[in-house]
Protein backbone atom coordinates (compact mmCIF):
# COMPACT_ATOMS: atom_id res chain seq x y z
CA UNK A 1 0.00 0.00 0.00
CA UNK A 2 1.32 3.35 -1.00
CA UNK A 3 1.10 6.77 0.98
CA UNK A 4 0.01 9.36 -1.73
CA UNK A 5 0.18 13.04 -0.89
CA UNK A 6 -2.48 15.06 -2.74
CA UNK A 7 -1.40 18.50 -3.20
CA UNK A 8 -4.58 20.70 -3.73
CA UNK A 9 -7.69 20.01 -2.72
CA UNK A 10 -9.71 21.72 -6.39
CA UNK A 11 -11.97 19.78 -8.50
CA UNK A 12 -8.59 18.33 -10.46
CA UNK A 13 -7.26 17.26 -6.69
CA UNK A 14 -10.31 15.97 -5.25
CA UNK A 15 -10.88 14.14 -8.69
CA UNK A 16 -6.86 12.39 -8.08
CA UNK A 17 -7.59 11.85 -4.60
CA UNK A 18 -10.73 9.74 -5.07
CA UNK A 19 -9.05 7.39 -8.11
CA UNK A 20 -6.23 7.01 -5.92
CA UNK A 21 -8.48 5.24 -2.79
CA UNK A 22 -9.80 3.62 -5.81
CA UNK A 23 -7.14 1.41 -6.92
CA UNK A 24 -7.51 -0.01 -3.44
CA UNK A 25 -3.69 0.62 -3.82
CA UNK A 26 -3.19 3.63 -2.11
CA UNK A 27 -3.68 5.71 1.04
CA UNK A 28 -4.06 9.49 0.61
CA UNK A 29 -3.54 12.58 2.61
CA UNK A 30 -4.47 16.18 1.14
CA UNK A 31 -2.63 19.21 1.58
CA UNK A 32 -4.39 22.82 1.05
CA UNK A 33 -3.93 26.55 2.33
CA UNK A 34 -7.75 26.56 2.41
CA UNK A 35 -9.40 25.47 5.29
CA UNK A 36 -13.27 25.17 3.87
CA UNK A 37 -11.97 23.33 0.81
CA UNK A 38 -9.38 21.18 2.94
CA UNK A 39 -11.88 20.63 5.69
CA UNK A 40 -14.95 19.47 3.23
CA UNK A 41 -12.83 17.38 0.76
CA UNK A 42 -11.17 15.72 3.79
CA UNK A 43 -14.64 14.76 5.50
CA UNK A 44 -16.14 13.76 2.17
CA UNK A 45 -13.53 11.07 1.54
CA UNK A 46 -12.34 10.35 5.18
CA UNK A 47 -8.94 11.21 5.13
CA UNK A 48 -7.23 10.77 8.30
CA UNK A 49 -3.86 13.08 6.79
CA UNK A 50 -4.49 16.47 6.38
CA UNK A 51 -2.32 19.61 6.22
CA UNK A 52 -2.20 23.16 5.83
CA UNK A 53 0.86 23.44 4.71
CA UNK A 54 3.29 21.66 2.22
CA UNK A 55 6.36 22.27 4.99
CA UNK A 56 3.95 20.19 7.66
CA UNK A 57 2.75 17.48 4.88
CA UNK A 58 6.40 16.95 3.53
CA UNK A 59 7.47 16.43 7.25
CA UNK A 60 5.35 13.05 6.97
CA UNK A 61 6.90 10.24 5.21
CA UNK A 62 4.55 9.55 1.73
CA UNK A 63 6.14 7.81 -0.92
CA UNK A 64 4.81 10.46 -3.63
CA UNK A 65 2.86 13.85 -4.25
CA UNK A 66 0.27 14.54 -6.51
CA UNK A 67 0.95 18.14 -7.53
CA UNK A 68 -2.66 19.90 -8.46
CA UNK A 69 -1.79 23.40 -7.72
CA UNK A 70 -1.57 26.29 -10.40
CA UNK A 71 1.01 25.93 -12.97
CA UNK A 72 3.51 28.54 -11.83
CA UNK A 73 3.77 26.49 -8.48
CA UNK A 74 4.41 23.25 -10.60
CA UNK A 75 8.75 23.13 -10.82
CA UNK A 76 9.37 24.78 -7.15
CA UNK A 77 6.77 22.46 -5.56
CA UNK A 78 8.45 19.21 -7.32
CA UNK A 79 11.94 20.55 -6.54
CA UNK A 80 11.06 20.52 -2.73
CA UNK A 81 8.83 17.31 -2.99
CA UNK A 82 12.13 15.61 -5.24
CA UNK A 83 14.22 16.96 -2.00
CA UNK A 84 12.24 14.75 0.15
CA UNK A 85 12.92 11.21 -2.16
CA UNK A 86 9.28 10.96 -2.95
CA UNK A 87 7.79 10.62 -6.29
CA UNK A 88 5.64 13.01 -8.34
CA UNK A 89 2.90 13.33 -10.63
CA UNK A 90 2.45 16.81 -11.97
CA UNK A 91 -0.72 18.07 -13.46
CA UNK A 92 -0.65 19.19 -16.97
CA UNK A 93 0.92 21.76 -18.30
CA UNK A 94 3.92 21.25 -16.66
CA UNK A 95 5.17 25.10 -15.82
CA UNK A 96 4.10 28.07 -17.07
CA UNK A 97 7.81 28.75 -18.30
CA UNK A 98 11.19 26.82 -18.87
CA UNK A 99 12.12 28.43 -15.72
CA UNK A 100 14.06 25.62 -13.45
CA UNK A 101 12.92 22.54 -15.12
CA UNK A 102 16.57 21.35 -15.56
CA UNK A 103 17.38 21.79 -11.83
CA UNK A 104 13.96 19.38 -11.14
CA UNK A 105 15.64 17.65 -14.33
CA UNK A 106 18.82 16.90 -12.41
CA UNK A 107 17.06 16.07 -9.02
CA UNK A 108 14.87 13.42 -10.34
CA UNK A 109 17.41 11.82 -12.05
CA UNK A 110 20.10 11.99 -9.40
CA UNK A 111 17.86 10.35 -7.14
CA UNK A 112 16.22 8.09 -9.51
CA UNK A 113 12.67 9.24 -8.73
CA UNK A 114 9.57 8.21 -10.29
CA UNK A 115 8.30 11.00 -12.17
CA UNK A 116 5.34 11.56 -14.87
CA UNK A 117 3.24 14.40 -15.79
CA UNK A 118 -0.73 13.63 -15.83
CA UNK A 119 -1.61 14.19 -19.42
CA UNK A 120 -4.16 12.26 -19.08
CA UNK A 121 -5.63 11.85 -22.39
CA UNK A 122 -3.06 8.99 -22.43
CA UNK A 123 -4.97 6.78 -20.55
CA UNK A 124 -8.13 6.77 -22.68
CA UNK A 125 -8.54 3.17 -24.31
CA UNK A 126 -9.80 4.87 -27.62
CA UNK A 127 -6.92 6.88 -28.31
CA UNK A 128 -4.25 4.36 -26.96
CA UNK A 129 -5.69 1.51 -29.33
CA UNK A 130 -5.16 4.43 -32.54
CA UNK A 131 -1.88 5.48 -31.49
CA UNK A 132 -0.69 1.66 -31.15
CA UNK A 133 -2.05 1.07 -34.83
CA UNK A 134 -0.33 3.91 -36.17
CA UNK A 135 2.40 3.40 -34.50
CA UNK A 136 2.85 -0.33 -35.84
CA UNK A 137 2.55 0.76 -39.71
CA UNK A 138 -0.84 -0.50 -40.02
CA UNK A 139 -1.66 3.18 -41.99
CA UNK A 140 1.52 4.05 -43.14
CA UNK A 141 3.16 7.03 -42.94
CA UNK A 142 0.73 10.26 -41.00
CA UNK A 143 1.38 13.55 -43.43
CA UNK A 144 -1.73 15.30 -40.88
CA UNK A 145 -3.09 15.58 -38.25
CA UNK A 146 -6.59 17.09 -37.74
CA UNK A 147 -8.67 18.35 -34.04
CA UNK A 148 -11.67 19.98 -33.90
CA UNK A 149 -13.77 20.17 -30.32
CA UNK A 150 -14.60 22.46 -27.40
CA UNK A 151 -17.31 22.47 -24.80
CA UNK A 152 -19.34 24.91 -22.28
CA UNK A 153 -16.50 25.11 -20.11
CA UNK A 154 -19.14 27.46 -18.03
CA UNK A 155 -21.23 24.13 -17.60
CA UNK A 156 -18.55 22.05 -16.31
CA UNK A 157 -16.27 24.56 -14.52
CA UNK A 158 -19.41 27.30 -13.12
CA UNK A 159 -16.63 28.27 -10.59
CA UNK A 160 -13.13 29.02 -12.88
CA UNK A 161 -13.89 32.82 -12.66
CA UNK A 162 -12.13 32.24 -9.08
CA UNK A 163 -9.59 29.50 -10.02
CA UNK A 164 -6.26 29.96 -12.00
CA UNK A 165 -7.80 29.97 -15.37
CA UNK A 166 -8.23 33.91 -15.07
CA UNK A 167 -4.76 35.24 -16.18
CA UNK A 168 -1.85 32.93 -17.97
CA UNK A 169 0.42 33.46 -15.36
CA UNK A 170 -1.45 30.99 -13.61
CA UNK A 171 -1.98 28.28 -16.16
CA UNK A 172 -5.38 29.73 -17.80
CA UNK A 173 -6.26 30.44 -21.10
CA UNK A 174 -7.42 28.05 -23.20
CA UNK A 175 -4.43 27.28 -24.79
CA UNK A 176 -2.68 26.07 -21.85
CA UNK A 177 -5.93 24.84 -20.08
CA UNK A 178 -7.59 22.77 -22.55
CA UNK A 179 -5.73 22.58 -26.29
CA UNK A 180 -2.17 21.64 -23.98
CA UNK A 181 -4.39 18.18 -23.69
CA UNK A 182 -4.87 18.02 -27.63
CA UNK A 183 -1.85 19.18 -28.32
CA UNK A 184 0.54 16.70 -25.96
CA UNK A 185 -1.79 13.84 -27.55
CA UNK A 186 -0.84 14.81 -30.86
CA UNK A 187 2.77 15.21 -30.46
CA UNK A 188 2.61 11.63 -28.42
CA UNK A 189 1.17 9.92 -31.89
CA UNK A 190 2.63 12.07 -34.79
CA UNK A 191 5.66 13.58 -33.12
CA UNK A 192 6.75 16.79 -31.78
CA UNK A 193 5.86 19.97 -33.32
CA UNK A 194 8.91 21.54 -34.54
CA UNK A 195 6.94 25.35 -35.67
CA UNK A 196 3.49 26.85 -35.12
CA UNK A 197 1.78 29.85 -35.85
CA UNK A 198 -1.33 30.79 -33.35
CA UNK A 199 -4.56 32.71 -33.50
CA UNK A 200 -6.99 33.48 -30.43
CA UNK A 201 -9.50 35.44 -29.03
CA UNK A 202 -11.54 36.03 -25.97
CA UNK A 203 -15.29 36.13 -27.53
CA UNK A 204 -17.93 34.68 -24.70
CA UNK A 205 -16.76 33.37 -20.96
CA UNK A 206 -18.11 36.33 -19.05
CA UNK A 207 -15.61 37.52 -16.18
CA UNK A 208 -12.36 36.75 -17.75
CA UNK A 209 -10.22 38.17 -20.56
CA UNK A 210 -7.69 35.08 -21.57
CA UNK A 211 -8.74 33.06 -25.05
CA UNK A 212 -11.59 31.23 -25.04
CA UNK A 213 -11.31 30.53 -28.94
CA UNK A 214 -8.23 28.83 -30.57
CA UNK A 215 -7.07 27.89 -34.11
CA UNK A 216 -3.50 26.34 -34.35
CA UNK A 217 -1.52 25.80 -37.55
CA UNK A 218 1.35 22.86 -37.10
CA UNK A 219 4.64 21.32 -38.31
CA UNK A 220 5.60 18.11 -37.24
CA UNK A 221 8.51 17.65 -39.41
CA UNK A 222 6.47 16.21 -42.20
CA UNK A 223 3.20 16.10 -40.63
CA UNK A 224 1.06 19.14 -41.18
CA UNK A 225 -1.37 19.70 -38.12
CA UNK A 226 -4.53 22.21 -37.58
CA UNK A 227 -6.15 22.40 -34.02
CA UNK A 228 -9.77 24.48 -33.71
CA UNK A 229 -10.86 24.69 -29.71
CA UNK A 230 -13.26 26.74 -27.91
CA UNK A 231 -14.47 26.68 -24.99
CA UNK A 232 -18.38 27.77 -25.41
CA UNK A 233 -19.97 25.74 -27.45
CA UNK A 234 -23.06 23.86 -26.08
CA UNK A 235 -22.01 20.71 -27.50
CA UNK A 236 -19.04 18.22 -25.87
CA UNK A 237 -17.37 16.95 -28.49
CA UNK A 238 -13.23 15.93 -28.97
CA UNK A 239 -12.25 14.90 -32.91
CA UNK A 240 -8.68 14.27 -33.04
CA UNK A 241 -7.96 12.60 -36.98
CA UNK A 242 -4.93 11.85 -38.69
CA UNK A 243 -4.17 11.16 -42.20
CA UNK A 244 -2.14 8.67 -43.21
CA UNK A 245 -0.78 7.11 -46.51
CA UNK A 246 -3.16 3.96 -46.27
CA UNK A 247 -6.00 5.38 -44.28
CA UNK A 248 -7.09 7.83 -42.11
CA UNK A 249 -7.82 7.21 -38.17
CA UNK A 250 -10.34 9.03 -35.94
CA UNK A 251 -10.66 9.41 -32.11
CA UNK A 252 -13.64 10.63 -30.84
CA UNK A 253 -13.89 11.32 -26.90
CA UNK A 254 -17.31 11.94 -26.73
CA UNK A 255 -18.69 8.64 -28.46
CA UNK A 256 -15.17 6.81 -26.13
CA UNK A 257 -14.19 4.89 -30.12
CA UNK A 258 -11.82 5.30 -32.95
CA UNK A 259 -12.72 4.75 -36.73
CA UNK A 260 -10.77 3.68 -39.64
CA UNK A 261 -11.58 4.93 -43.44
CA UNK A 262 -9.29 2.98 -45.67
CA UNK A 263 -11.11 3.57 -49.10
CA UNK A 264 -12.62 6.48 -51.19
CA UNK A 265 -15.97 7.18 -50.79
CA UNK A 266 -17.02 4.42 -47.69
CA UNK A 267 -18.40 5.27 -44.63
CA UNK A 268 -16.53 5.47 -41.26
CA UNK A 269 -15.41 1.74 -39.68
CA UNK A 270 -15.78 1.44 -35.89
CA UNK A 271 -13.04 -0.18 -35.00
CA UNK A 272 -13.49 -0.34 -30.90
CA UNK A 273 -15.85 1.60 -28.96
CA UNK A 274 -15.66 1.83 -25.22
CA UNK A 275 -18.10 1.85 -21.68
CA UNK A 276 -16.60 4.74 -20.20
CA UNK A 277 -17.04 7.47 -17.54
CA UNK A 278 -14.54 10.26 -16.82
CA UNK A 279 -12.91 9.07 -13.52
CA UNK A 280 -11.85 5.60 -15.33
CA UNK A 281 -8.90 7.74 -17.43
CA UNK A 282 -7.91 8.99 -13.69
CA UNK A 283 -8.19 5.35 -12.47
CA UNK A 284 -5.83 4.19 -15.02
CA UNK A 285 -3.55 6.68 -14.88
CA UNK A 286 -3.43 6.01 -11.20
CA UNK A 287 -2.84 3.04 -11.44
CA UNK A 288 -0.22 3.82 -14.23
CA UNK A 289 1.73 5.45 -11.25
CA UNK A 290 1.88 3.43 -8.58
CA UNK A 291 2.88 0.91 -11.06
CA UNK A 292 5.99 2.94 -11.70
CA UNK A 293 6.61 3.93 -8.14
CA UNK A 294 6.77 0.10 -8.17
CA UNK A 295 9.52 0.04 -10.79
CA UNK A 296 6.92 -2.12 -12.91
CA UNK A 297 6.51 0.37 -15.67
CA UNK A 298 8.11 4.20 -16.84
CA UNK A 299 6.48 7.62 -17.07
CA UNK A 300 3.20 7.72 -19.06
CA UNK A 301 4.34 11.14 -19.69
CA UNK A 302 8.19 11.95 -19.39
CA UNK A 303 9.40 15.15 -18.03
CA UNK A 304 10.94 15.63 -21.41
CA UNK A 305 7.55 14.82 -23.47
CA UNK A 306 5.57 17.35 -21.22
CA UNK A 307 8.17 19.85 -21.51
CA UNK A 308 7.80 19.75 -25.26
CA UNK A 309 4.08 20.26 -25.07
CA UNK A 310 5.29 23.23 -22.71
CA UNK A 311 7.63 24.35 -25.31
CA UNK A 312 4.30 24.29 -27.87
CA UNK A 313 2.33 25.90 -25.23
CA UNK A 314 4.97 29.18 -24.60
CA UNK A 315 5.32 29.56 -28.52
CA UNK A 316 1.46 29.76 -29.21
CA UNK A 317 1.43 32.59 -26.21
CA UNK A 318 4.08 34.17 -28.78
CA UNK A 319 2.50 33.74 -31.71
CA UNK A 320 -0.67 35.68 -30.81
CA UNK A 321 1.88 38.33 -29.30
CA UNK A 322 3.81 38.73 -32.44
CA UNK A 323 1.40 37.17 -35.31
CA UNK A 324 4.10 35.03 -36.83
CA UNK A 325 5.45 31.70 -36.74
CA UNK A 326 7.51 29.95 -34.13
CA UNK A 327 10.03 28.01 -33.91
CA UNK A 328 10.71 25.60 -31.75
Amino acid sequence: MKRILIIGGGSIGERHLRCFLRTGRAEVGLCDVNEKLRTDVAQRYNVEYVYSSLSNALAVKFDAAVICTPADLHIPMAIDIAGHNMGILIEKPLSISLDRIDELKAAIESKQLAVSVAYVLRHHPALLAMKQRIGGGRFGRPVQVVFTGGQHFPFYRPGYRGTYYTRHATGGGAIQDALTHIVNAAEWIVGPITRLVADAEHFLLEGVDVEDTVHLVTRHDNVMGSFSLNQHQAPNETTLTVVCERGTVRYEAHTARWLTCTEPNTPWKVEEEFQFERDDMFLTQANAFLDQLEGRSGPACSLDEARQTLCANLAALKSLETGSWIKL
